[in-house]
Parts: C-alpha cells; sequence; structure tokens
C-alpha cells in the first residue's frame, strides 16, 4: 500500500479506490488501523457504488511512522488533514470511529468547504479528559511525575505520555458550539462500556444544525463491526450522501 510523506519526512500508510463522488474517508479509533472489519465494509459499499474511498493509518498506528506514545490528537487531526488536502479529490464525508469521531469534528471545523456529511461511530469527542479523570491516583501521580505511564486496556498495554493528556484539552469540540447544517448521523451501542450512551446527547447539544440523527443500536457494543452493525452504518453513509 503507498504513503504519504509529510513534511516531517514521516510515512503515513493508506489506500485509495477511485470513483464518483463525494469521497469517503474512513478514521480510525485509538490504537486502531485500517484493516478493521468498518472499514473493510466500507471499501466494499464504496466498491459497490462506484465511489472514491480512502482508509488510512495515523501515525503511531498500524504501519505509518512512529510510536504511539510520542503522537498527540494535534498530530492525528494533522494526519487527517494531510489525507483531505492531498490525497482525496473533491467532497467528502468523514466516517470516524470513537477516537476518528474527535478526529473528524476538528477537520470539519476546519476544512467545511471539503467536507459534506460525517458519520460517527461511537464518536468520543474529548475524551481524555473523562480518561484522565477517572485514572487510579498512582496512574496520575505517575504522569505528573514521570510524565509518562504505561496504560492497559482490552488486553493491550502501551504508553502515555503527559502531552497527551495536556494536547487533549487544546483540541476540545464540546465546550462551545459550533454549527453544522450539513448530514450528521451519530451511531451508538448501548452496549458500548468505552464510549457512554449519553455522548450523543452531548454532542448534538453542542453541534447545532438541521440533518443531525442519532441511532442507538440496543445490542451492539463499542466496537460496532457485527453483521447487522456493519448493515446499519453502510445505510448511514448512503443516506448521509443523499442528504448532502
Amino acid at each position: 500500500m503507498p504513503y504519504f510523506i509529510n513534511k516531517k519526512k514521516e510515512r503515513i500508510r493508506y489506500k485509495s479506490i477511485k470513483g464518483k463522488s463525494p469521497g469517503i474517508i474512513f478514521i480510525h479509533g485509538l490504537n486502531s488501523d485500517m484493516s478493521g472489519q468498518k472499514a473493510l465494509s466500507i471499501e466494499r459499499f464504496a466498491r459497490k457504488n462506484k465511489l472514491k474511498f480512502i482508509r488510512f493509518e495515523c501515525r503511531g498506528h498500524g504501519k505509518s511512522d512512529g510510536n504511539f506514545e510520542d503522537f498527540t490528537i494535534s498530530d492525528w487531526k494533522k494526519d487527517l488533514l494531510d489525507i483531505i488536502d492531498n490525497i482525496a479529490k473533491g467532497p467528502q464525508i468523514l466516517v470516524g470511529s470513537s477516537m476518528g469521531g474527535w478526529l473528524m469534528f476538528l477537520a470539519a471545523k476546519v476544512r467545511p468547504s471539503k467536507i459534506i456529511g460525517m458519520v460517527g461511530l461511537a464518536a468520543a469527542p474529548d475524551y481524555i479528559d473523562e480518561f484522565y479523570k477517572n485514572l487510579p491516583l498512582v496512574k496520575k501521580k505517575e504522569i505528573r511525575e514521570k510524565g509518562i505511564m504505561k496504560y492497559s486496556s482490552y488486553g493491550f498495554s502501551y504508553l502515555i505520555k503527559k502531552k497527551y493528556i495536556v494536547d487533549g484539552k487544546k483540541n476540545k469540540i464540546l465546550n462551545k458550539e459550533f454549527k453544522w447544517n450539513k448530514p450528521l448521523i451519530l451511531i451508538q451501542g448501548l452496549r458500548d462500556n468505552v464510549v457512554k450512551s449519553d455522548v450523543p446527547e452531548k454532542i448534538i447539544k453542542k453541534i447545532k444544525g438541521n440533518q443531525i440523527q442519532i441511532k442507538l443500536l440496543k445490542n451492539s457494543d463499542h466496537r460496532l463491526s457485527e453483521p447487522f452493525d456493519l448493515k446499519i452504518i453502510n445505510e448511514a453513509i448512503k443516506s448521509a450522501i443523499n442528504k448532502s
């Protein structure tokens, strides 16, 4: 697969397929990559409908350059903007999963002319606040004093630096309103134990628009990767395209 080389000479791995507009860009979640079930399902949807499609890996994820702990939300936002500005052609629908949903909103604020719709999959804007609040005191002390800590979740262990926490506060989406009069569909599983089911309501209190929908899936978890989930996601993308 090809790589985009950014201004720091760092490689961002991506895959794109040609087709008609609008294009679709899939944005993965924290410590994930572009090879999961959702990304592949959306690619199949794009191929079937002859649409442009891009999936990519933020730095420190998958086979893109760098170590996870060296990057922040600002860095990953820049990766998405590099893809939008240099790889994507024409108007785009952004599909953001978990952390990718945060990046999706950040990109939409600064590239409103290129983004014509968004689909959030357990979107998690501003999640670092909640993450830090729920850390054990010993971990908070560790990151304050050492500037780095080891964190384990879902069977994975990884390092988190203090700058990751500090940077998250600089990139908040839900601290003030912004208008979005284009399609926005938020899909949330009610069995999600990572992103709380009230997050979509918090999002629409701050993101104001006349084309916003929330879809709550009773038996779905954070992964949103079961066949039923994938069908709902593709239907949401189709709806966003038709209304854009």
